[in-house]
C-alpha cells in the first residue's frame, strides 16, 4: 500500500489560495472560445491533447461550423480533416457531430446547462461538463480535475487521493465553493509554469514554504 500523502490543515490551505490569489487573479481557461457553444467542441477536442494544438484547429473547425446547427449536418470526412491533428481526431469528429445532433434535437439548439445533461452528450465526461458550466456560464457545478489539478493538489497536500472522483469530492469539501472555478484556472496555470511533473521549480514557487511537497534548497 502506498504511503499517505501529507495534508497540509485548513489554515495552511487558506494562506495558499490566498497566495495563489495574489499571483494568478486572472487565470481562466487556455481554450480559446467565443461562447458556451465553442468552448463545449473545443474541450471535447481536448482530451488526451494539448490545448495548443486544439488552439491551432478550431478557428477554421467554427468557420465552417459556427453552430450546432451547422455541425449537426456536418460530413464526418470533412470534420475529420478539419481536426486532423488532435488525437484520436476520428472519433472525437463522431463526438462532436452526434453532440451537436443531440443539442438541435434534445435541447432546441442551445448547450444545457446542467451536468445531468451535459454528460449524456457523446464525448462529454464530468470534468468536461464542470469547464463548460464553469468557464461559460459561472457555474459551479463541480471542481475540474485534469492531470495538473490532480498533481497540484496531492503535492501540495490539499488531498490524499489519486482518482479525479476522490480528489474532485475533497476540493469540494475543502474548498469554498465560490473559489471552485478560479481555483482550477489557477492550479492548472501553475502547474504549467512551476510545478511541473518533472523538475518543479520549487526555489521560485511562492507556494514552496508550506508545500509539504517542496525541494528547496
Amino acid at each position: 500500500m502506498a504511503a499517505r500523502k501529507t495534508l497540509v490543515d485548513d489554515a495552511t490551505l487558506t494562506k495558499q489560495l490566498r497566495r495563489l490569489q495574489k499571483i494568478l487573479p486572472d487565470a481562466t481557461c487556455a481554450l480559446v472560445h467565443r461562447n458556451g457553444w465553442e468552448l463545449l467542441i473545443a474541450t471535447i477536442l481536448a482530451a488526451q491533447c494539448t490545448d495548443k494544438v486544439v488552439n491551432e484547429v478550431t478557428p477554421a473547425l467554427f468557420e465552417r461550423y459556427p453552430g450546432p446547427a451547422d455541425l449537426a449536418v456536418a460530413d464526418v470526412e470533412a470534420v475529420q480533416t478539419l481536426v486532423g491533428r488532435v488525437t484520436f481526431f476520428r472519433n472525437k469528429s463522431k463526438n462532436i457531430i452526434a453532440t451537436a445532433q443531440a443539442i438541435m434535437n434534445q435541447h432546441g439548439g442551445e448547450v444545457p446547462r446542467t451536468m445531468e445533461a451535459l454528460v449524456e452528450l457523446p464525448g462529454v465526461a464530468r470534468k468536461t461538463a464542470n469547464v463548460v458550466l464553469g468557464t461559460a456560464y459561472g457555474i459551479p457545478s463541480g471542481f475540474v480535475v485534469d492531470t495538473h489539478v490532480a498533481r497540484l493538489t496531492n503535492r501540495l497536500g490539499f488531498v490524499s487521493a489519486d482518482n479525479p472522483v476522490a480528489i474532485e469530492a475533497a476540493m469540494m469539501e475543502r474548498v469554498p465553493k465560490k473559489r471552485w472555478i478560479l481555483l482550477a484556472h489557477q492550479l492548472i496555470l501553475h502547474g504549467r509554469q512551476t510545478c511541473h511533473a518533472r523538475g518543479p521549480k520549487c526555489e521560485a514557487c511562492v507556494l514552496a514554504p508550506d508545500c509539504p511537497s517542496a525541494e528547496v534548497g
